[in-house]
């Protein structure tokens, strides 16, 4: 954003506190915040590229085949991969290699470090889960692969992580609700860890979450595919819990969950060129369940292509909760025939049973879209269903453009306070106003006015 412009549109806001008489924006550089947003995708080489397939590279190689490995599919390779692991873990610059060709049969199974120097997991084979959940192990019923307290350890190769998980879809109380509602394993787990790179994988038909980022920090993921059928419950692509610094790029995603998922505790994450669908979307949350604390903060979306998904970019808070969302910037966004491409929801009742109507709400403020266009299959092109008692603030919209392509796209507000600047289709007039009166500046044509809120009815969505 040029200078001009910033130094102009405070002007105007400097004009809109003469005219209101209050403080209706608490921070005069709320854009100019949301401009420096930023996190590096690449700050320096954190790892070398490991040659271990030359003399010169230095690694040592701990083949799993080399453990009694069989690769064929049906004999348990979970022994021989337990050993190789260990192997691998306690010698500096050694590779855990999973050849190419063959399909490994594992069980669940916990990869613990902390490890030697240097190590490369390096999957070119599939690594496949038993398919029955009746023969899950009962100790470990929400992990498959679960990789933890590693440091400096880069996960790469064309190979594919396969969890097997039709049964357990049909299983699930969202495709039949006469089931009993139980977890599922994720396929795989990265976990207390620091200075990730996970680079080539696909990961396919997870038993639940495909991949998920748990209390980490500095992660860096790049052309990784995720894969389910787009009917497939609870399978997030990939999903950032808990963690710092994390850097997805370069991914293509299609499940029948959230794409992306981001919750508590988790900042500094930012996601460039992203394929999106079949799915729900690139949300943040949900957040705030069970009258629960959640602070997300510093996020970025920047280019991605959302295509048929049920949702585009979205924030999911439910009623009761507390914390914040704060500071977060979705530009640069291709929708095509998404039924929701922008939505905040903070009614948001994944249950069985109506949720019950409560005061309480996750805070959500300082959230920048820009550069957002395409097609929406709703009629709410923008929905902001904000909490009555703790409003949406400080939402801006920068070039928005969404189209419907039988009918006329709009926008709707509840309790949510905003601007835009550029072109916003469909008008988002709803943000300048509340119950008090907000102002609505308009930088095109220089004017500042005050206007009253519309529509007040409270949503609750069930997905």
């Amino acid at each position: 954003m040029d200078k001009l412009f910033l130094v102009s549109f405070l002007g105007l806001l400097i004009t809109a506190y003469a005219v209101a008489g209050n403080m209706l924006y608490d921070n005069f550089n709320i854009l100019g915040e949301l401009e420096d947003l930023d996190i590096a995708e690449e700050d320096a080489e954190l790892f070398e590229d490991p040659f271990w397939i030359s003399e010169r590279g230095g690694k040592v190689l701990v083949n799993v085949d080399s453990f009694g490995a069989v690769g064929d599919g049906v004999s348990d390779d979970t022994e021989a991969f337990r050993k190789a692991w260990n192997t691998s873990c306690s010698t500096p610059k050694s590779v855990f290699l999973v050849p190419p060709g063959r399909r490994y049969l594992v069980n669940a199974t916990k990869f613990q470090g902390p490890c030697a120097d240097r190590l490369v997991v390096q999957i070119d084979g599939t690594i496949t889960a038993p398919d029955e959940p009746n023969d899950w192990d009962p100790n470990l019923p929400r992990l498959w692969l679960d990789f933890s307290k590693l440091k400096g350890v880069v996960f790469q190769g064309n190979g594919v992580i396969d969890g097997s998980g039709s049964k357990w879809w049909a299983s699930s109380c969202k495709k039949n609700k006469s089931n009993p509602c139980r977890g599922a394993p994720t396929a795989l787990t990265i976990d207390s860890s620091s200075s990730i790179k996970v680079k080539g994988l696909t990961i396919q038909n997870s038993q639940q979450m495909n991949f998920v980022i748990s209390r980490c920090d500095s992660v860096r993921v790049s052309e990784v595919q995720v894969s389910c059928p787009g009917d497939s419950p609870n399978t997030d692509g990939i999903h950032i819990t808990g963690s710092t610094n994390v850097v997805l790029q370069d991914s293509k995603i299609g499940t029948g969950d959230d794409c992306i998922s981001i919750v508590n505790a988790s900042s500094s994450i930012k996601m460039k060129r992203i394929y999106c669908g079949p799915g729900h979307g690139v949300s943040i949350g949900s957040l705030g369940k069970d009258n629960s604390t959640a602070i997300v903060t510093k996020v970025v979306l920047d280019t991605a292509l959302l295509r048929e998904t049920t949702n585009g970019v979205r924030i999911k808070t439910w009623q009761g909760g507390s914390g914040y969302v704060r500071g977060v910037r979705f530009e640069n966004v291709r929708m095509e025939d998404v039924a929701n491409p922008i939505i905040i929801d903070q009614f948001y009742c994944d249950s069985p049973k109506t949720c019950q109507n409560q005061t309480s709400a996750v805070q959500i403020s300082q959230i920048m879209y820009r550069n957002i266009s395409g097609t929406t299959k709703s009629k709410e092109a923008m929905k902001f269903a904000c909490s009555d008692t703790t409003p949406c603030s400080n939402i801006v919209l920068s070039n928005i453009n969404l189209e419907k392509k039988d009918g006329t796209a709009e926008t709707y507000c509840n309790s949510a306070q905003g601007f835009g600047t550029g072109i916003v289709n469909p008008s988002a007039d709803c943000l300048n106003s509340n119950d008090k009166g907000y102002i609505h500046i308009d930088h095109k044509e220089n004017k500042v006015e005050l206007a009253e809120r519309t529509g007040d009815r409270i949503i609750h969505t069930e997905l």
